[in-house]
């Protein structure tokens, strides 16, 4: 078997892998929120978030370890705006939603504050140790909001043991699937757009922010197709929190406690971010739903990004 051949297999195999997985996942996750009495949509942005992150983290923390400071800010950065203009923007347009304002207003309003704070903090070029600990802040604020959350809704739903089991065995598998199946699809993407003659460039805003963010389009997509859209929006808002408020400082501290920043990620890359989040949130608050016109918008203002960034 050629080399060439098997780089294209193991790409298909990492689609499986993901599609399986988000599907298994997906299942095991609406179980979780239904049997623990725990709204989806708070579900959807701990649990879920933390497991479809993973691709993100990695990605980053490796690329800070080799001293590709751009490619860990640039995956991070760009992964938010892919999560929210094109797969918060396609859940949306197949399936628009209404929302809990509350909720919404609590993780919309830290993912829009992260994005305007990451930009002060980064004015001066890099992110350091005490810039990386505000965001750190504002990650921990995420969480306990999340667990008070939880804790204040007291609904008991009796819970079968035979399908305990099995569902977590769902849910880690489903994880699994999805994790290693993006991990796939980025370093084979990789290889194939290289043999195709493609930009490192081109690659960087297209193969890895987007394939790291597969995991989050795939629980996306099956949600819709469950009609769980709750459980994808609050994932898709929680991984963004994620992205912004734990993995760039967990990069800085990686690299050395300063991690610079390159005047297109902050003049370009973070401002796009912070306009998708507003554009996103704020309408939403204000009707108290997703409308497919915001979808629209959104897909709209993503290729235009892309098309600036590629040029």
């Amino acid at each position: 078997m050629s080399e060439t051949l098997l780089v294209y297999l193991l790409f298909v195999f990492g689609i499986i892998l993901i599609v399986k997985g988000g599907d298994m996942f997906v299942d095991a996750a609406s179980w979780i929120a239904t049997v623990s009495g725990i709204p989806k949509f708070i579900i959807g942005a701990t649990i879920v978030s933390v497991a479809t992150t993973l691709p993100e983290l990695l990605v980053s923390l490796f690329a800070s370890v080799e001293g590709k400071v751009d490619m860990a800010v640039g995956n991070a950065v760009g992964s938010v705006t892919a999560n929210i203009a094109l797969i918060l923007a396609v859940s949306i347009i197949f399936l628009p939603c209404k929302v809990d304002r509350k909720n919404l207003f609590v993780k919309g309003g830290i993912m829009i504050i992260s994005s305007a704070l990451l930009i002060c903090l980064s004015i001066s070029g890099a992110l350091n140790f005490c810039s990386g600990f505000i965001l750190l802040f504002l990650f921990a604020l995420f969480i306990f909001e999340n667990i008070k959350a939880a804790g204040n809704d007291k609904s008991k739903v009796y819970i079968e043991k035979k399908n305990v089991l099995l569902n977590v065995i769902k849910f880690i598998a489903g994880a699994l699937g999805i994790v290693f199946g993006a991990d796939l699809l980025v370093k084979k993407g990789s290889v194939i757009a290289s043999m195709l003659g493609v930009s490192e460039s081109i690659i960087g805003v297209t193969v890895i922010a987007i394939g790291t963010s597969l995991p989050e389009l795939v629980t996306a997509v099956t949600a819709i197709v469950k009609k769980e859209s709750s459980l994808s929006v609050g994932n898709i808002l929680g991984a963004n929190i994620i992205d912004l408020t734990l993995i760039l400082p967990l990069c800085s501290l990686v690299y050395g406690g300063s991690l610079p920043v390159n005047k297109n990620s902050l003049l370009i890359d973070m401002p796009v971010c912070l306009v998708v989040s507003l554009i996103a949130v704020i309408p939403a608050l204000l009707s108290g739903k997703f409308k497919r016109t915001t979808g629209l918008v959104l897909i709209v203002i993503y290729i235009i990004y892309i098309g600036v960034i590629c040029l």
